[in-house]
C-alpha cells in the first residue's frame, strides 16, 4: 500500500509539513498539518470533492483493491484523512474519530479552500479540548463511499469515468476494512480509542467487534449495534426521494450539468425531522409564520416557519454533499448489524476487549436508549453514559460539555 500526500494531481510520498514539528518513528513521518493548494477551487457543477480542487487539510492514502464483504472487489482505493498531534514512539496514543452520515475528515477547523464548511465536532479536538494533541495522536477519514476525497460513486472508476450508478454495495464492514488499511499504511497497529457518533459509532463498534487486538478503547455516541426496521424505514422514504429525482438519472448524473438536488433535500427533510424532537421545533417554531410570509394565503402561500427551517437545512447540503454518496452512505447503515455472520449479537459482543463507553441522548427517536441499554449490556466490559438534551440525535454534536466530560473520563481510564 502506498501512503500519498496529494496536491492536486501531483503523487509523491507522505513527507512531514514544517509546521508544528514532527514525529518520526522509523521511515514514516507525520505532522499536524498539511500543505494546501496552490490553485483556487474549479467552477464546476456538484458537491463532492475532486481532483483539482483545494485540498484543504487532507491527506490521501492509496490502500489499493478492498475485497468487499458481500463480494466483489473495489479497485484502487482511497482514503482521504486528516490528522492531528504526533504518533509518539511507542505509537500507542493513536485516537480513530469516526464521522456521521454527512461528516467527513475535517472534524475541526474553519471553512475555506477545500473546505466548504467548518469542522463539525469542533469542541473535541484542540490545546485543553477533550482530545489535546499535545497528548494523541488523532486520525479522522472520509468514509469509503463519502464525497470528500475518499473513493465514492462521484470519483474516477478504472475507465476514467465517474462510478455513478457502478459503484459497488458497500457495508459497514467494508468501510471500517478500507480505515484499518489506512492505519497499516500509517504505520499504526493499535488504537488508544476509537470513538464515533450515529454512523461513526457503527464504525467504532464495528472496530472493537472485528478487530478486538486493535483497539483499547471504544466510545460510541448515539448510536446502536444493528439498523432496527424503525431506522430502516426512515431511511427507505429517504432513498426513494433522491431516487425518483429525473435529475438523479439513476445514479448517472455526472457531467450532465444537473444534479438531483430535489431529491436530496426532500431527504435531508426526512432526516433532519429524526435527528430533532418534537419539543424543540414546538418551542422552536410553533406555529409562527415565516418573516413576511402568509402560510395561510390561498395560492400563492407563504410557509410556516418550521418549513423554512428545514429548507434552509435542505439547500445547505445540496451544497456540500453528493447525492450518490448519500445512498449508498444509508445503504450501508441499513446493513449494520454486529451479529451478522458471527452467531448473533450476543456471541459477537463477547469478542470485545476495549473498554466501551455507551452513550445515549435521552430525547433521540431515531436510536432511542433502549437500544444502548442493550448494547451495554451485552458488552464485556461497558460504562453506560448518558447525555440530556432537548435536541434529541444531534445532541451528541450540540452538548458539547456533557460530550466532553465523557470522552475526558472515558480516555482518562486505565487501558486494558
Amino acid at each position: 500500500m502506498t501512503v500519498t500526500h496529494r496536491t492536486q494531481s501531483t503523487r509523491r510520498p507522505l513527507r512531514p509539513a514544517p509546521q508544528g514539528g514532527t514525529g518520526r518513528v522509523g521511515e514514516l513521518s507525520l505532522s499536524s498539518t498539511s500543505a494546501e493548494c496552490d490553485r483556487p477551487a474549479t467552477s464546476r457543477p456538484g458537491a463532492a470533492w475532486a481532483d483539482g480542487d483545494p485540498v484543504g487539510r487532507r491527506r490521501f492514502a492509496d490502500v489499493g483493491d478492498l475485497e468487499l464483504e458481500r463480494g466483489g472487489v473495489l479497485p484502487g482505493v482511497r482514503i482521504a484523512y486528516e490528522t492531528w498531534g504526533r504518533l509518539n514512539e511507542a505509537r500507542d496514543n493513536v485516537i480513530l474519530v469516526e464521522h456521521a452520515l454527512t461528516g467527513d475528515s475535517h472534524v475541526v477547523g474553519e471553512a475555506g479552500p477545500g473546505h466548504v464548511s467548518p469542522g463539525w465536532w469542533n469542541s473535541l479536538i484542540g490545546s485543553g479540548c477533550p482530545v489535546d494533541p499535545e497528548q494523541w495522536f488523532v486520525v479522522a477519514s472520509n468514509v469509503l463511499g463519502g464525497c470528500q476525497g475518499s473513493t465514492g460513486p462521484s470519483s474516477p472508476a478504472p475507465d476514467g469515468r465517474a462510478w455513478g450508478s457502478r459503484f459497488p454495495y458497500v457495508t459497514v464492514r467494508d468501510q471500517v476494512a478500507a480505515e484499518r488499511l489506512l492505519l497499516d499504511g500509517l504505520g499504526i497497529d493499535r488504537v488508544a480509542a476509537v470513538v464515533g457518533g450515529s454512523m461513526g459509532g457503527m464504525r467504532a463498534l464495528e472496530w472493537a467487534v472485528g478487530h478486538p487486538d486493535s483497539v483499547d478503547r471504544c466510545i460510541v455516541l448515539a448510536s446502536t449495534a444493528y439498523a432496527t426496521a424503525d431506522q430502516i424505514a426512515w431511511c427507505q422514504s429517504q432513498l426513494l426521494a433522491i431516487r425518483s429525482d429525473p435529475h438523479f438519472a439513476g445514479g448517472d448524473y455526472y457531467g450532465t450539468g444537473h444534479q438531483p438536488d430535489t431529491g436530496l433535500g426532500l431527504a435531508r427533510r426526512i432526516a433532519h425531522i429524526t435527528y430533532r424532537t418534537e419539543g424543540e421545533l414546538g418551542r422552536r417554531f410553533g406555529r409562527e409564520a415565516q418573516l413576511g410570509e402568509d402560510p395561510l394565503r390561498a395560492g400563492d402561500r407563504g410557509r410556516f416557519a418550521v418549513e423554512s427551517y428545514l429548507d434552509h437545512h435542505a439547500g445547505k447540503l445540496a451544497r456540500r454533499f453528493d447525492a450518490n454518496s448519500y445512498v449508498v452512505l444509508t445503504e450501508a447503515m441499513n446493513s449494520h448489524d454486529v451479529g451478522r455472520d458471527r452467531g448473533g449479537l450476543r456471541t459477537a459482543l463477547s469478542r470485545v476487549t476495549a473498554d466501551c463507553t455507551v452513550v445515549s441522548v435521552d430525547t433521540d427517536r431515531l436510536y432511542p436508549p433502549r437500544l444502548s441499554d442493550e448494547l451495554h449490556e451485552a458488552l464485556p466490559a461497558s460504562k453506560r453514559e448518558h447525555i440530556v438534551s432537548d435536541f434529541g440525535h444531534d445532541g451528541f454534536l450540540i452538548e458539547e460539555d456533557q460530550v466532553g466530560r465523557i470522552v475526558r473520563e472515558a480516555l482518562a481510564r486505565p487501558r486494558h
